[in-house]
C-alpha cells in the first residue's frame, strides 16, 4: 500500500490492467509454495535471485526468459491451484485501485491437465467468476495465441474465443517472440475474433520495431498493441497510432527487464503520451519483473514528471481501452474525476 505523501494516492486511482500474462501474474511466495507442495525444483533464478536478471533482445535471452516462464508454469498441477492464483491476482489488483482485470490466458498451456481447450477455458472462467465475487474486482479474458505456433492452432483459440464472447472472454491476443511469427500470418485468427465481437490486442512493437506495430494495424484491425513502444522510431506511425485512437498497453519494468531500453528514463512514455497516443500502463509478468501495477504509475510520476492530471487521464485511457460493460467504464471512470477532485494529502 502507498504512503500519503503530498500527492493524491495512486493506490486510490481508478485504473484498469489490460496487459498481464495469467502465470505471470501470481505472486512469488505462491510459486515457491506450491513448488514446494508439488515437488517441483525451482532454479535459483525463481528463488533466492529473484527477480531474476533478464535480457531477452537475444535469442539466447528470450530462451531463459521462456524457460523460466515455463518452469513457473508448471506448478499449475490442480484446479485449485487455478482459482489461487486468479483470487490473488484480484486482490493485488484491488490493492492497486484497480477495478477491471483483462488478464490473458493461453488455454493450450495447461489443456494437458485439464481436459483439453474447452474444459480448460471453463476453469479459467470460472475461477474469474469466482475471484470477482471474492474482490469485488471486475474480470474479462483474453484468449492469446501463441506466434511461435502454427497459425492454425490460432484459428482454433478464436473459434474457442468466439463461443465465450460475451460470457467472460472479451479480447483476442497474440504474444510470445515477433521474431519467430510475424502478425499478418495470423490474420485469419483475428479476423473469427473480430467478427465475433472480441477486442484485436496483439502484441508488437517490443522485440522488433515499427514494421510489427503497423502489421498489428494493417492485418489485424488492432484495437490495442501489446507494448508499441517502438513504434517511437517512426513519427508518421506514432501519428497514425494517435488518429486512429489505438491503445498501446506500456508496460515500463517488463521493457526494461527485457532489455527493450537500457534505463526507464529511455522509455518513450512522456514522447507518446505528449503526442497524443492513447495508453494503458501495465505489468506484463510481475512473477518475473517484480513492481505490480501501482508502480508503473510511480514511475510515470517520479521518472516522466506526470502530474497528477496527466496520471487521471492514464488512467481514463486505460479504462476507456478496455473490454469492461459500459456500465462499469462509467463507474471508474466517475471515480478518476472524484480521484482528481479530492484535495491531495499532505
Amino acid at each position: 500500500m502507498e504512503t500519503p505523501t503530498s500527492a493524491r494516492r495512486l493506490d486510490r486511482l481508478p485504473k484498469a490492467h489490460l496487459h498481464l500474462h495469467f502465470t505471470g501474474s501470481m505472486r512469488h511466495s505462491t510459486l515457491v509454495e506450491m513448488a514446494r507442495e508439488n515437488g517441483i525444483h525451482l532454479p535459483q533464478a525463481l528463488v533466492t535471485e529473484w527477480p531474476p536478471k533478464l535480457h531477452a533482445t537475444d535469442e539466447r535471452g528470450w530462451f531463459r526468459f521462456q524457460r523460466l516462464y515455463d518452469v513457473a508454469r508448471s506448478v499449475l498441477r490442480r484446479p485449485e491451484d487455478m482459482y489461487r492464483l486468479l483470487r490473488e491476482a484480484a486482490e493485488d489488483e484491488r490493492a492497486a485501485g484497480s477495478g477491471w482485470l483483462e488478464i490473458q490466458v493461453d488455454p493450450s498451456g495447461y489443456a494437458s491437465l485439464f481436459g483439453g481447450l474447452t474444459s480448460t477455458l471453463e476453469l479459467v472462467l470460472d475461477a474469474a467468476r469466482s475471484a470477482e465475487r471474492e474482490t469485488g474486482v471486475a474480470i474479462g479474458l483474453m484468449v492469446a495465441a501463441n506466434r511461435t505456433r502454427h497459425p492454425l492452432d490460432a484459428k482454433v483459440l478464436a473459434r474457442l474465443a468466439r463461443q465465450y464472447a460475451g460470457r467472460g472472454v472479451v479480447s483476442f491476443g497474440l504474444n510470445n517472440d515477433e521474431r519467430r511469427g510475424r502478425a499478418l500470418e495470423f490474420e485469419g485468427a483475428f479476423r473469427i475474433a473480430r467478427r465475433a465481437g472480441l477486442l484485436s490486442a496483439p502484441h508488437g512493437g517490443e522485440l522488433q520495431g515499427p514494421r510489427s506495430v503497423r502489421e498489428c494495424l494493417d492485418e489485424l484491425r488492432a484495437d490495442r498493441v501489446g507494448h508499441g513502444v517502438r513504434a517511437v522510431e517512426d513519427p508518421r506511425l506514432v501519428e497514425r497510432i494517435a488518429a486512429q485512437g489505438v491503445t498501446l498497453e506500456i508496460c515500463p519494468t517488463s521493457n526494461v527487464g527485457l532489455g527493450v531500453f537500457a534505463e526507464l528514463e529511455h522509455l518513450p512514455l512522456r514522447r507518446l503520451f505528449d503526442a497524443g497516443v492513447p495508453i494503458a500502463l501495465g505489468t506484463d509478468d510481475p512473477l518475473l519483473f517484480g513492481p505490480r501495477l501501482v508502480e508503473q504509475y510511480r514511475i510515470a510520476r517520479e521518472v516522466f514528471g506526470f502530474s497528477d492530471p496527466e496520471l487521471a487521464e492514464l488512467a481514463r485511457m486505460s479504462i476507456r481501452g478496455s473490454g469492461a460493460p459500459e456500465s462499469l467504464r462509467k463507474e471508474l471512470l466517475s471515480g478518476v474525476d472524484t480521484w482528481l477532485a479530492e484535495e491531495p494529502r499532505g
